[in-house]
Protein backbone atom coordinates (compact mmCIF):
# COMPACT_ATOMS: atom_id res chain seq x y z
CA UNK A 1 0.00 0.00 0.00
CA UNK A 2 1.18 3.51 -0.87
CA UNK A 3 0.90 6.58 1.32
CA UNK A 4 0.19 10.00 -0.21
CA UNK A 5 0.75 12.96 2.10
CA UNK A 6 -1.31 16.09 1.61
CA UNK A 7 1.40 18.69 2.18
CA UNK A 8 0.18 22.22 2.88
CA UNK A 9 3.60 23.91 2.61
CA UNK A 10 7.21 23.54 1.54
CA UNK A 11 8.12 22.29 5.03
CA UNK A 12 5.33 19.71 4.97
CA UNK A 13 6.67 18.41 1.65
CA UNK A 14 10.19 18.18 3.07
CA UNK A 15 8.85 16.31 6.11
CA UNK A 16 6.86 13.90 3.93
CA UNK A 17 9.94 12.97 1.95
CA UNK A 18 12.13 12.62 5.05
CA UNK A 19 9.57 10.32 6.67
CA UNK A 20 9.42 8.01 3.65
CA UNK A 21 6.05 8.86 2.09
CA UNK A 22 5.44 7.47 -1.39
CA UNK A 23 3.93 10.60 -2.92
CA UNK A 24 2.85 14.15 -2.11
CA UNK A 25 -0.25 16.14 -2.96
CA UNK A 26 0.92 19.74 -2.71
CA UNK A 27 -1.49 22.51 -1.78
CA UNK A 28 -1.88 25.43 0.61
CA UNK A 29 -4.57 26.55 3.08
CA UNK A 30 -5.84 23.14 4.13
CA UNK A 31 -8.38 24.71 6.50
CA UNK A 32 -10.50 25.61 3.43
CA UNK A 33 -9.91 22.26 1.76
CA UNK A 34 -6.77 23.37 -0.05
CA UNK A 35 -5.99 25.75 -2.89
CA UNK A 36 -3.17 25.93 -5.45
CA UNK A 37 0.19 26.72 -3.84
CA UNK A 38 2.32 29.71 -4.84
CA UNK A 39 4.89 29.71 -7.63
CA UNK A 40 7.71 29.89 -5.10
CA UNK A 41 6.51 26.76 -3.30
CA UNK A 42 6.02 24.92 -6.59
CA UNK A 43 9.48 25.87 -7.84
CA UNK A 44 11.33 24.94 -4.66
CA UNK A 45 9.47 21.65 -4.29
CA UNK A 46 10.11 20.75 -7.93
CA UNK A 47 13.83 21.34 -7.40
CA UNK A 48 14.29 19.67 -4.02
CA UNK A 49 11.72 16.88 -3.68
CA UNK A 50 12.54 13.61 -5.43
CA UNK A 51 9.37 11.60 -4.69
CA UNK A 52 6.37 12.17 -7.02
CA UNK A 53 4.49 15.43 -6.40
CA UNK A 54 0.91 16.01 -7.55
CA UNK A 55 -0.38 19.57 -7.37
CA UNK A 56 -3.85 20.73 -6.38
CA UNK A 57 -5.32 23.01 -9.03
CA UNK A 58 -8.08 24.93 -7.28
CA UNK A 59 -8.13 28.72 -7.63
CA UNK A 60 -10.18 29.47 -4.50
CA UNK A 61 -12.14 27.97 -1.65
CA UNK A 62 -15.87 27.31 -1.87
CA UNK A 63 -17.67 25.31 -4.54
CA UNK A 64 -16.22 23.66 -7.63
CA UNK A 65 -18.12 25.67 -10.25
CA UNK A 66 -15.78 28.18 -11.83
CA UNK A 67 -16.11 31.35 -13.89
CA UNK A 68 -14.38 31.57 -17.26
CA UNK A 69 -11.62 33.67 -15.71
CA UNK A 70 -11.09 31.17 -12.90
CA UNK A 71 -10.96 28.33 -15.39
CA UNK A 72 -8.30 30.16 -17.39
CA UNK A 73 -6.23 30.55 -14.20
CA UNK A 74 -6.51 26.82 -13.56
CA UNK A 75 -5.22 26.05 -17.04
CA UNK A 76 -2.30 28.46 -16.64
CA UNK A 77 -1.33 26.76 -13.37
CA UNK A 78 -1.43 23.35 -15.05
CA UNK A 79 0.91 24.65 -17.75
CA UNK A 80 3.26 25.87 -15.02
CA UNK A 81 3.27 22.45 -13.34
CA UNK A 82 4.17 20.85 -16.65
CA UNK A 83 7.08 23.28 -17.14
CA UNK A 84 8.34 22.45 -13.66
CA UNK A 85 8.14 18.74 -14.52
CA UNK A 86 5.93 17.81 -11.57
CA UNK A 87 4.29 14.39 -11.48
CA UNK A 88 0.57 15.06 -11.60
CA UNK A 89 -2.46 17.30 -11.38
CA UNK A 90 -5.27 17.09 -8.79
CA UNK A 91 -8.38 18.94 -9.93
CA UNK A 92 -11.91 18.73 -11.27
CA UNK A 93 -14.99 20.81 -12.07
CA UNK A 94 -18.66 20.42 -11.13
CA UNK A 95 -21.86 21.86 -12.54
CA UNK A 96 -24.20 23.90 -10.34
CA UNK A 97 -26.25 20.74 -9.61
CA UNK A 98 -23.09 19.02 -8.31
CA UNK A 99 -22.84 16.70 -11.30
CA UNK A 100 -19.44 16.42 -12.96
CA UNK A 101 -18.77 19.08 -15.58
CA UNK A 102 -17.55 16.58 -18.14
CA UNK A 103 -16.50 19.08 -20.82
CA UNK A 104 -14.37 21.22 -18.54
CA UNK A 105 -12.90 18.29 -16.63
CA UNK A 106 -11.98 16.63 -19.92
CA UNK A 107 -10.26 19.84 -21.03
CA UNK A 108 -8.16 19.87 -17.85
CA UNK A 109 -7.26 16.18 -18.29
CA UNK A 110 -6.13 16.70 -21.87
CA UNK A 111 -4.12 19.79 -20.97
CA UNK A 112 -2.45 17.94 -18.08
CA UNK A 113 -1.04 15.14 -20.24
CA UNK A 114 1.47 13.54 -19.90
CA UNK A 115 1.08 14.27 -16.15
CA UNK A 116 -1.24 12.01 -14.16
CA UNK A 117 -4.69 13.32 -13.25
CA UNK A 118 -6.51 12.83 -9.95
CA UNK A 119 -10.12 13.98 -9.58
CA UNK A 120 -10.21 15.57 -6.13
CA UNK A 121 -12.78 15.56 -3.35
CA UNK A 122 -15.29 17.45 -5.42
CA UNK A 123 -16.34 13.84 -5.97
CA UNK A 124 -17.72 13.86 -2.42
CA UNK A 125 -20.29 16.48 -3.50
CA UNK A 126 -21.87 14.43 -6.30
CA UNK A 127 -25.41 13.09 -5.98
CA UNK A 128 -24.86 9.80 -7.82
CA UNK A 129 -21.37 8.47 -7.01
CA UNK A 130 -21.61 5.30 -9.10
CA UNK A 131 -22.70 7.18 -12.21
CA UNK A 132 -20.02 9.80 -11.58
CA UNK A 133 -17.42 7.08 -11.15
CA UNK A 134 -18.25 5.64 -14.56
CA UNK A 135 -18.05 9.08 -16.14
CA UNK A 136 -14.55 9.55 -14.72
CA UNK A 137 -13.51 6.08 -15.87
CA UNK A 138 -14.70 7.02 -19.36
CA UNK A 139 -12.64 10.23 -19.20
CA UNK A 140 -9.53 8.17 -18.53
CA UNK A 141 -8.36 9.70 -15.26
CA UNK A 142 -5.78 7.94 -13.10
CA UNK A 143 -7.23 8.36 -9.63
CA UNK A 144 -10.18 9.61 -7.54
CA UNK A 145 -9.60 11.11 -4.09
CA UNK A 146 -12.69 10.56 -1.95
CA UNK A 147 -13.94 10.04 1.59
CA UNK A 148 -16.92 8.02 0.39
CA UNK A 149 -19.18 11.10 0.53
CA UNK A 150 -18.70 11.36 4.30
CA UNK A 151 -16.78 13.86 6.41
CA UNK A 152 -14.27 11.12 7.31
CA UNK A 153 -13.21 8.23 5.09
CA UNK A 154 -13.68 5.73 7.92
CA UNK A 155 -17.38 6.62 7.99
CA UNK A 156 -17.59 6.22 4.22
CA UNK A 157 -15.82 2.85 4.12
CA UNK A 158 -18.84 0.85 2.89
CA UNK A 159 -19.41 3.07 -0.15
CA UNK A 160 -15.66 3.20 -0.74
CA UNK A 161 -15.55 -0.60 -0.89
CA UNK A 162 -18.52 -0.67 -3.29
CA UNK A 163 -16.85 1.86 -5.58
CA UNK A 164 -13.54 0.04 -5.40
CA UNK A 165 -15.20 -3.12 -6.72
CA UNK A 166 -16.61 -1.15 -9.67
CA UNK A 167 -13.25 0.42 -10.46
CA UNK A 168 -11.56 -2.90 -11.32
CA UNK A 169 -8.28 -1.92 -13.01
CA UNK A 170 -9.52 1.27 -14.67
CA UNK A 171 -8.23 3.70 -12.06
CA UNK A 172 -7.14 3.93 -8.42
CA UNK A 173 -9.65 4.86 -5.73
CA UNK A 174 -7.75 6.89 -3.13
CA UNK A 175 -9.45 7.11 0.29
CA UNK A 176 -8.71 10.30 2.19
CA UNK A 177 -9.91 12.40 5.17
CA UNK A 178 -9.23 11.52 8.77
CA UNK A 179 -6.92 8.57 8.06
CA UNK A 180 -4.31 7.94 10.75
CA UNK A 181 -2.21 5.19 12.32
CA UNK A 182 -5.23 3.95 14.27
CA UNK A 183 -7.48 3.31 11.26
CA UNK A 184 -5.08 2.91 8.31
CA UNK A 185 -5.18 -0.88 8.64
CA UNK A 186 -8.93 -0.79 7.94
CA UNK A 187 -8.25 0.48 4.42
CA UNK A 188 -5.42 -1.95 3.79
CA UNK A 189 -7.57 -4.90 4.83
CA UNK A 190 -10.38 -3.63 2.58
CA UNK A 191 -8.07 -3.95 -0.43
CA UNK A 192 -7.21 -0.34 -1.23
CA UNK A 193 -3.87 0.24 -2.93
CA UNK A 194 -3.26 3.75 -1.58
CA UNK A 195 -4.37 6.13 1.18
CA UNK A 196 -4.18 9.92 1.55
CA UNK A 197 -3.70 11.99 4.71
CA UNK A 198 -2.08 15.21 5.88
CA UNK A 199 -0.63 13.54 9.01
CA UNK A 200 -0.39 17.03 10.45
CA UNK A 201 0.19 18.55 13.86
CA UNK A 202 -0.42 22.07 15.16
CA UNK A 203 2.77 24.09 15.44
CA UNK A 204 1.17 27.44 16.32
CA UNK A 205 -2.28 28.49 17.48
CA UNK A 206 -1.44 32.06 18.39
CA UNK A 207 -4.56 34.22 18.35
CA UNK A 208 -4.86 37.60 16.66
CA UNK A 209 -7.72 40.09 16.50
CA UNK A 210 -6.55 41.15 13.03
CA UNK A 211 -6.45 37.76 11.28
CA UNK A 212 -8.37 34.49 11.24
CA UNK A 213 -7.60 32.41 14.29
CA UNK A 214 -6.62 29.35 12.25
CA UNK A 215 -3.95 27.08 13.78
CA UNK A 216 -0.75 26.69 11.76
CA UNK A 217 -0.12 23.03 10.94
CA UNK A 218 2.61 20.95 9.31
CA UNK A 219 2.82 17.34 8.17
CA UNK A 220 4.61 15.55 10.99
CA UNK A 221 7.52 13.17 10.39
CA UNK A 222 6.77 10.87 13.31
CA UNK A 223 3.05 10.68 12.50
CA UNK A 224 3.86 9.74 8.90
CA UNK A 225 6.29 7.06 10.08
CA UNK A 226 3.63 5.59 12.37
CA UNK A 227 1.19 5.26 9.47
CA UNK A 228 3.86 3.76 7.22
CA UNK A 229 4.66 1.18 9.89
CA UNK A 230 1.02 0.08 9.88
CA UNK A 231 0.55 -0.15 6.11
CA UNK A 232 3.95 -1.47 5.05
CA UNK A 233 4.08 -4.35 7.54
CA UNK A 234 2.22 -7.53 6.72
Amino acid sequence: MKLEICANSYQSAINAQKAGADRIELCSELFVGGITPSFGVLKNVSEEITIPVNVLIRPRSGDFCYTNDEFLLMKENIKLCKKLKLNGIVSGVLNTDNSIDIARTKELIELSKPLTFTFHRAFDCVINPKESLQQLIDLGINRILTSGLQEKAENGIELLKELNLLVENNLILLPGSGINAMNAKLFKEAGFKEIHTSASKIISDEKSIFFSNIPQTVSDIETIKEILKVIKNA
